[in-house]
């Protein structure tokens, strides 16, 4: 294997990782969203987790970031809940996801 051959496979395997962790990190994130919009809309217990639990799976379905923010800021448009608001929430939520997922050991992500 020559040096290239092993310098592509690095590439193609911090890729792979890269793509794995943004994967995560986004469906976290869409839960902490969910949860966070849930206690806004006064949801609780199984509401809220089923709220939560529908956002992730409304992404993985293949709803854009921008389809999960125009449902949610839809949703607590009547709470005076700004869609900038609830963008700026989407983003805490992403940087806390990421530290989440950092400070988890891999085997258990």
């Amino acid at each position: 294997m020559t040096t290239f051959d092993k310098r592509e496979q690095g590439f193609e395997a911090k890729f792979a990782h890269d793509e794995e962790l943004m994967f995560k990190a986004t469906a976290r994130s869409n839960k902490l969203l969910g949860m966070w919009a849930a206690a806004e809309l006064g949801l609780t217990g199984d509401a809220a987790a089923s709220y939560a639990t529908a956002l992730v799976t409304d992404n993985l379905d293949g709803q854009t970031i921008d389809e999960t923010l125009r449902k949610v800021s839809d949703d607590l448009a009547g709470k005076g809940i700004s869609p900038e608001q609830v963008a700026q929430k989407l983003r805490d939520c992403l940087h806390q996801a990421l530290a989440q997922l950092e400070a988890t050991p891999n085997d258990l992500r």
